[in-house]
């Protein structure tokens, strides 16, 4: 294996999943990217050097964990993981289809559930790692509409939380980072064009935040932590 660090982001969008992935090739990792959209992954591939394309969806949980397999077959295994996948349904709770739901469950929480089994149990035997998983204040409160997301998000906090609790003694850090923010994407910009750039979470500050986490010292490190932008409202 390449003697340069090994960064996994499950969950490479455009915004700060993308971001992540570019921080830590600055910061001379080698990053694999896992994201369903194989033609944006291969072309962001193929752009930014040393990351590889991996593209699976966590849906298909035996695809995902083979995917995870051959990742560590090829790359080894990751020094550090930002788990960044996410899937929502915003619906009315006497319209929301069950099975959305449940699709959500399996995305957002089974999803790092297998990610772990995949991966921790190498890095407790080496006695080191990091998993930053990244939420949103879905995982803190409901919200009208939101009953499709929130409940898979608060379940995923709180698994990570158990994780944390569990792998902290042996070495690993397992930190949930909830982005309390619009992020700054085109989007978001036209669905709120009458707010200031104060507004909006920059996709690269949220990615050296999560970095920072990821390289906490042993002597200080945080499970919970809180990113929001200067003009957020909380």
């Amino acid at each position: 294996m390449a003697s340069s660090p090994h960064c996994l982001v499950v969950g490479v969008g455009a915004g700060t999943g993308l971001a992540c992935v570019r921080k830590f090739v600055e910061e001379g990792y080698r990053v694999s990217m896992i994201a369903r959209h194989r033609g944006r992954l291969n072309s962001w591939a193929s752009e930014i050097q040393n990351t590889t394309p991996y593209p699976t969806d966590l849906l298909d949980i035996d695809g995902y964990r083979a995917t995870l397999r051959e990742i560590v077959s090829q790359q080894g295994l990751p020094e550090v993981v930002v788990h960044n996948a996410s899937l929502a349904s915003f619906a009315t709770y006497d319209t929301l289809d069950p099975e959305d739901l449940e699709r959500n469950f399996r995305a957002n929480t089974c999803g790092l559930l297998i990610t772990a089994q995949e991966l921790a149990p190498g890095m407790t035997k080496r006695g080191s790692g990091a998993i930053v998983v990244t939420g949103n204040t879905g995982a803190l409160r409901g919200k009208p509409r939101y009953i499709g997301f929130s409940p898979t998000k608060a379940s995923q906090r709180i698994l990570a939380e158990c994780l944390a609790r569990e792998l902290g003694p042996q070495g690993v850090h397992v930190a949930y980072v909830v982005i309390d923010a619009a992020i700054d994407m085109p989007f978001a910009r036209r669905r709120r064009g009458d707010k200031p750039d104060d507004y909006y979470a920059k996709p690269a500050d949220l990615a050296s935040e999560i970095y920072n986490t990821a390289h906490q010292p042993r002597s200080a490190r945080s499970f919970y932590v809180e990113l929001r932008p200067f003009g957020e409202n909380w």
